[in-house]
């Protein structure tokens, strides 16, 4: 079995429709897909609807949270997307989003970049906007070759010159509003050092004893020494490891399938969930 247990659609800050994405999958010879965009599951129906025979789908979301100081994202699967404490939180972070991208609007502009709302607006799409959907304004604009080149210190990197803080999900709540809702909890890409500061071991320790499932340690962003680290790490903690692509259509360079989770921890994710099961494809619309 391939199974990939991160992707995004445009309900966030991918370019592909949800229905796309599972059609997409299925093309790339997946078995098994996950959907986890940013703080929504605004893109389930038509995933659903949509999934081809001999594919599998799991839903879930990425979670925008923050720990001493450092941002971090926390993959939630196969949970109630109804269940009324996470759906607040869920709604809280999402809210926050556009007034946090107009404030990095306003520091592009003040950096004599003119790039506009209605522009980042336009590449959201009526999506979950985050700094993707900005990084992609800067690369029409010519500012940078690439979105990966937008998440530096002199644009969009946390700290960096035209950063804007948002309301972020204590990562010991999110772990806490999940499991109520019958879901579980992977730490994504922890490694990812090129984004900016990462989580130290101890801080994961203190995740794991709170109840993580586990972490992403096969992803684009993590070298060899990393993965090795890392799967060292979750053994000694107990912890599920996944591989994922963290597709993003186009508006990446990964693609569905890079990487992929072992079959038995597919299987112990499933076990473990209460909140929601695995949709298997009919055909789709």
């Amino acid at each position: 079995m391939r199974i990939d247990l991160h992707a995004h659609s445009t309900a966030s800050d991918g370019t592909d429709t949800p229905a796309d994405l599972v059609r997409n999958a299925a093309a790339a010879g997946l078995d098994v897909v996950a959907l986890t965009d940013h703080d929504t599951t605004r893109g389930y129906a038509e995933a659903i609807a949509a999934v081809p025979e001999g594919l599998t789908l799991v839903t879930g979301a990425e979670l925008s949270c923050r720990i001493d100081g450092v941002s971090m994202h926390m993959l939630a699967y196969l949970f109630d997307p109804e269940e009324p404490a996470l759906l607040a939180e869920r709604e809280l972070v999402r809210d926050d989003r556009v007034p946090r991208a107009k404030g990095m609007v306003a520091k592009l502009n003040g950096l004599g970049v003119p790039v506009t709302w209605e522009q980042v607006e336009r590449i959201a799409g009526g999506g979950s906007v985050g700094r993707p959907h900005v990084a992609t304004a800067l690369v029409e604009l010519g500012v940078v070759p690439t979105v990966s080149d937008a998440f530096t210190d002199d644009w969009l990197a946390d700290g960096g010159r035209a950063f804007v803080e948002k309301h972020e999900t204590d990562p010991f709540e999110a772990i806490r509003l999940v499991k109520a809702a019958g879901g579980v909890t992977v730490f994504a890409h922890p490694g990812a050092s090129k984004r900016g500061r990462t989580v130290p071991e101890s801080g994961i320790a203190e995740l794991a004893a709170a109840g993580l499932d586990g972490i992403e340690v096969d992803h684009m962003d993590h070298d060899e020494e990393t993965r090795a680290r890392l799967r060292g790490l979750a053994k000694e903690l107990g912890l599920l490891t996944t591989g994922s692509s963290d597709y993003h259509g186009s508006r990446k360079t990964c693609v569905l399938g890079e990487y992929v989770t072992d079959p038995e921890v597919y299987g112990e994710i499933t076990r473990r969930a209460t909140g929601a099961f695995p949709v298997p494809g009919t055909g789709g619309a």
